[in-house]
Protein backbone atom coordinates (compact mmCIF):
# COMPACT_ATOMS: atom_id res chain seq x y z
CA UNK A 1 0.00 0.00 0.00
CA UNK A 2 1.25 3.43 -1.00
CA UNK A 3 0.25 6.50 1.94
CA UNK A 4 -0.87 9.92 0.07
CA UNK A 5 -1.23 12.55 2.23
CA UNK A 6 -4.81 14.21 0.79
CA UNK A 7 -7.17 17.17 -0.14
CA UNK A 8 -10.18 16.29 -1.91
CA UNK A 9 -12.15 18.95 -1.83
CA UNK A 10 -11.40 22.59 -3.02
CA UNK A 11 -13.05 24.92 -4.73
CA UNK A 12 -11.47 27.43 -7.33
CA UNK A 13 -12.19 30.90 -8.50
CA UNK A 14 -15.27 29.47 -10.59
CA UNK A 15 -17.13 29.02 -7.66
CA UNK A 16 -18.89 32.20 -6.73
CA UNK A 17 -17.60 32.02 -2.98
CA UNK A 18 -14.16 30.69 -3.87
CA UNK A 19 -12.26 33.73 -3.76
CA UNK A 20 -10.28 35.34 -6.94
CA UNK A 21 -6.76 34.10 -6.00
CA UNK A 22 -8.33 30.39 -6.24
CA UNK A 23 -6.91 30.05 -9.63
CA UNK A 24 -6.26 26.58 -11.32
CA UNK A 25 -2.35 27.64 -11.56
CA UNK A 26 -2.07 29.10 -7.71
CA UNK A 27 -4.10 26.35 -6.33
CA UNK A 28 -1.90 23.54 -7.69
CA UNK A 29 0.97 25.83 -6.69
CA UNK A 30 0.00 25.60 -3.06
CA UNK A 31 -0.63 22.16 -2.89
CA UNK A 32 3.28 21.67 -4.37
CA UNK A 33 4.13 24.48 -1.45
CA UNK A 34 2.58 22.25 1.33
CA UNK A 35 3.54 18.95 0.25
CA UNK A 36 -0.15 17.27 -0.59
CA UNK A 37 0.44 14.36 -3.01
CA UNK A 38 -3.35 14.31 -4.56
CA UNK A 39 -5.96 16.86 -4.99
CA UNK A 40 -9.25 17.68 -5.98
CA UNK A 41 -10.94 20.44 -7.71
CA UNK A 42 -14.46 20.42 -7.14
CA UNK A 43 -16.03 23.49 -7.71
CA UNK A 44 -20.03 23.91 -6.98
CA UNK A 45 -22.01 22.06 -10.00
CA UNK A 46 -19.40 22.58 -12.33
CA UNK A 47 -16.29 20.88 -13.95
CA UNK A 48 -14.99 23.72 -16.17
CA UNK A 49 -11.51 24.61 -14.31
CA UNK A 50 -10.63 21.17 -13.85
CA UNK A 51 -8.97 21.19 -17.48
CA UNK A 52 -6.90 24.29 -16.38
CA UNK A 53 -6.24 22.87 -12.98
CA UNK A 54 -4.68 18.80 -14.36
CA UNK A 55 -2.53 20.85 -16.07
CA UNK A 56 -1.08 22.94 -13.61
CA UNK A 57 -0.82 20.21 -11.35
CA UNK A 58 1.04 17.81 -13.94
CA UNK A 59 3.93 20.91 -14.21
CA UNK A 60 3.94 21.24 -10.51
CA UNK A 61 4.08 16.80 -10.00
CA UNK A 62 1.20 17.09 -7.91
CA UNK A 63 -1.46 13.91 -8.71
CA UNK A 64 -4.91 16.06 -9.73
CA UNK A 65 -8.17 14.28 -9.82
CA UNK A 66 -10.94 16.12 -12.03
CA UNK A 67 -14.55 16.75 -9.40
CA UNK A 68 -17.53 18.62 -8.58
CA UNK A 69 -19.17 19.03 -5.54
CA UNK A 70 -22.86 19.02 -6.79
CA UNK A 71 -26.00 20.39 -4.72
CA UNK A 72 -28.83 18.15 -5.20
CA UNK A 73 -32.98 18.57 -5.14
CA UNK A 74 -32.97 18.06 -1.41
CA UNK A 75 -29.89 21.02 -1.23
CA UNK A 76 -27.55 18.02 0.00
CA UNK A 77 -23.61 18.63 -1.35
CA UNK A 78 -22.18 15.63 -2.44
CA UNK A 79 -18.74 15.23 -3.93
CA UNK A 80 -18.50 12.78 -7.67
CA UNK A 81 -14.48 12.37 -8.38
CA UNK A 82 -14.14 11.20 -12.07
CA UNK A 83 -11.07 8.83 -13.35
CA UNK A 84 -10.80 10.99 -16.53
CA UNK A 85 -11.04 14.72 -17.70
CA UNK A 86 -13.28 12.93 -20.34
CA UNK A 87 -15.65 11.88 -18.15
CA UNK A 88 -15.60 14.81 -16.18
CA UNK A 89 -16.47 17.08 -18.47
CA UNK A 90 -19.07 15.03 -20.19
CA UNK A 91 -20.66 15.29 -16.64
CA UNK A 92 -20.78 18.96 -16.28
CA UNK A 93 -22.72 19.14 -19.42
CA UNK A 94 -25.19 16.86 -17.74
CA UNK A 95 -25.41 18.48 -14.80
CA UNK A 96 -25.64 22.11 -16.12
CA UNK A 97 -28.95 21.06 -18.03
CA UNK A 98 -30.19 20.11 -14.82
CA UNK A 99 -28.82 23.40 -12.67
CA UNK A 100 -32.40 25.62 -11.94
CA UNK A 101 -30.78 28.33 -13.78
CA UNK A 102 -30.58 31.85 -12.11
CA UNK A 103 -28.46 34.84 -13.60
CA UNK A 104 -25.48 35.39 -11.03
CA UNK A 105 -25.11 38.92 -9.62
CA UNK A 106 -21.36 39.27 -9.11
CA UNK A 107 -22.09 41.90 -6.28
CA UNK A 108 -23.51 39.45 -4.33
CA UNK A 109 -22.47 36.18 -4.57
CA UNK A 110 -19.16 36.89 -6.45
CA UNK A 111 -17.60 36.05 -9.87
CA UNK A 112 -17.55 32.87 -11.49
CA UNK A 113 -14.72 32.52 -13.66
CA UNK A 114 -13.32 29.97 -15.74
CA UNK A 115 -9.39 29.78 -16.86
CA UNK A 116 -7.24 28.92 -19.36
CA UNK A 117 -3.85 26.21 -18.93
CA UNK A 118 -2.07 29.51 -19.17
CA UNK A 119 -3.99 30.80 -16.15
CA UNK A 120 -5.80 33.66 -18.35
CA UNK A 121 -9.87 34.16 -17.48
CA UNK A 122 -11.78 32.32 -21.11
CA UNK A 123 -14.93 33.23 -19.76
CA UNK A 124 -17.79 33.64 -17.47
CA UNK A 125 -20.42 31.78 -15.94
CA UNK A 126 -23.59 33.86 -16.50
CA UNK A 127 -25.89 31.40 -14.71
CA UNK A 128 -25.46 31.01 -10.59
CA UNK A 129 -23.74 27.88 -9.80
CA UNK A 130 -24.52 27.80 -6.21
CA UNK A 131 -28.05 26.69 -7.00
CA UNK A 132 -29.62 23.20 -6.67
CA UNK A 133 -30.23 20.46 -9.63
CA UNK A 134 -32.57 18.34 -10.32
CA UNK A 135 -30.58 15.84 -9.58
CA UNK A 136 -31.57 13.61 -6.53
CA UNK A 137 -29.51 12.38 -3.93
CA UNK A 138 -30.84 8.79 -3.80
CA UNK A 139 -29.95 8.78 -7.99
CA UNK A 140 -26.56 10.37 -7.20
CA UNK A 141 -24.21 7.36 -6.90
CA UNK A 142 -25.46 5.42 -9.84
CA UNK A 143 -25.61 8.33 -12.02
CA UNK A 144 -22.16 9.01 -11.07
CA UNK A 145 -20.97 5.96 -11.70
CA UNK A 146 -22.49 5.95 -15.37
CA UNK A 147 -19.30 8.35 -15.85
CA UNK A 148 -16.72 5.88 -14.18
CA UNK A 149 -16.74 8.17 -11.30
CA UNK A 150 -17.01 8.33 -7.31
CA UNK A 151 -19.49 10.08 -5.34
CA UNK A 152 -19.66 10.64 -1.60
CA UNK A 153 -21.01 13.17 0.72
CA UNK A 154 -19.98 16.46 1.88
CA UNK A 155 -18.98 17.56 5.10
CA UNK A 156 -22.02 15.76 6.62
CA UNK A 157 -21.01 16.91 10.23
CA UNK A 158 -22.35 20.58 9.16
CA UNK A 159 -25.38 22.41 9.98
CA UNK A 160 -26.33 23.27 6.25
CA UNK A 161 -26.46 21.76 2.61
CA UNK A 162 -25.33 18.06 4.29
CA UNK A 163 -26.80 14.65 3.99
CA UNK A 164 -28.04 14.09 7.90
CA UNK A 165 -28.57 17.95 7.91
CA UNK A 166 -30.81 17.96 4.80
CA UNK A 167 -32.47 14.94 5.02
CA UNK A 168 -32.14 14.24 9.01
CA UNK A 169 -30.86 10.36 8.41
CA UNK A 170 -28.36 8.45 6.00
CA UNK A 171 -30.67 6.46 4.14
CA UNK A 172 -30.26 2.94 4.83
CA UNK A 173 -30.08 1.86 0.80
CA UNK A 174 -27.61 4.40 0.31
CA UNK A 175 -24.38 2.71 -1.96
CA UNK A 176 -21.51 5.13 -0.87
CA UNK A 177 -18.83 3.82 0.86
CA UNK A 178 -16.63 7.02 1.93
CA UNK A 179 -18.23 10.01 3.88
CA UNK A 180 -16.36 13.52 4.61
CA UNK A 181 -16.60 15.15 7.73
CA UNK A 182 -15.08 18.76 8.28
CA UNK A 183 -13.94 18.21 11.51
CA UNK A 184 -12.87 14.65 12.71
CA UNK A 185 -13.72 15.22 16.13
CA UNK A 186 -17.00 14.94 15.04
CA UNK A 187 -16.36 11.29 13.92
CA UNK A 188 -17.42 9.43 17.14
CA UNK A 189 -20.53 10.59 17.79
CA UNK A 190 -21.65 10.73 14.27
CA UNK A 191 -21.28 6.94 14.40
CA UNK A 192 -22.95 6.57 17.17
CA UNK A 193 -26.06 7.95 15.89
CA UNK A 194 -25.74 6.68 12.41
CA UNK A 195 -24.82 3.09 11.90
CA UNK A 196 -24.23 3.56 8.73
CA UNK A 197 -21.05 4.88 8.75
CA UNK A 198 -19.30 1.73 10.95
CA UNK A 199 -18.61 0.55 7.75
CA UNK A 200 -17.86 3.65 6.16
CA UNK A 201 -14.31 5.05 5.06
CA UNK A 202 -14.52 8.75 6.49
CA UNK A 203 -12.38 11.57 5.18
CA UNK A 204 -11.87 14.97 6.12
CA UNK A 205 -10.92 17.43 3.47
CA UNK A 206 -10.52 21.25 3.44
CA UNK A 207 -13.63 22.57 0.96
CA UNK A 208 -11.18 25.49 0.63
CA UNK A 209 -12.36 28.51 -0.56
CA UNK A 210 -9.18 30.35 -0.28
CA UNK A 211 -5.41 29.50 -0.60
CA UNK A 212 -4.48 29.40 2.94
CA UNK A 213 -7.01 27.14 3.95
CA UNK A 214 -5.85 24.38 1.60
CA UNK A 215 -4.78 21.71 3.89
CA UNK A 216 -1.66 20.83 5.44
CA UNK A 217 0.01 17.30 4.85
CA UNK A 218 -1.71 16.27 7.79
CA UNK A 219 -4.29 13.63 6.47
CA UNK A 220 -3.25 10.63 4.35
CA UNK A 221 -5.34 7.60 2.45
CA UNK A 222 -3.94 4.44 1.81
CA UNK A 223 -3.63 3.26 -2.23
CA UNK A 224 -2.60 0.48 -4.18
CA UNK A 225 -1.64 2.70 -6.62
CA UNK A 226 -0.62 6.30 -6.70
CA UNK A 227 -3.00 7.68 -9.92
CA UNK A 228 -6.61 8.63 -10.12
CA UNK A 229 -8.20 5.51 -10.44
CA UNK A 230 -6.23 4.03 -7.21
CA UNK A 231 -7.43 6.62 -5.10
CA UNK A 232 -11.11 6.21 -6.86
CA UNK A 233 -10.89 2.37 -6.03
CA UNK A 234 -10.15 3.00 -2.58
CA UNK A 235 -13.20 5.74 -2.06
CA UNK A 236 -15.76 3.35 -3.80
CA UNK A 237 -14.24 0.27 -1.62
CA UNK A 238 -12.77 -1.83 -3.99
Amino acid sequence: MISLTYDLHIHSCLSPCGDDDMTPANIAGMAAVKGLDVIALTDHNSCRNCPALMAAAEEYGVLAIPGMEINTSEEVHAVCLFPSLEAAMDFDRYVYGKLLKFPNDEKIFGKQQVYNKDDEVQETEPNLLINSTEISFDSLWELTASYGGVMFPAHIDKQANSLISNLGFIPPDSRFQTAEVADMKHLHGLRRDNPYLETCRVITNSDAHYLEHIHEPDWTIQVYEKSIQGVLDILAGR
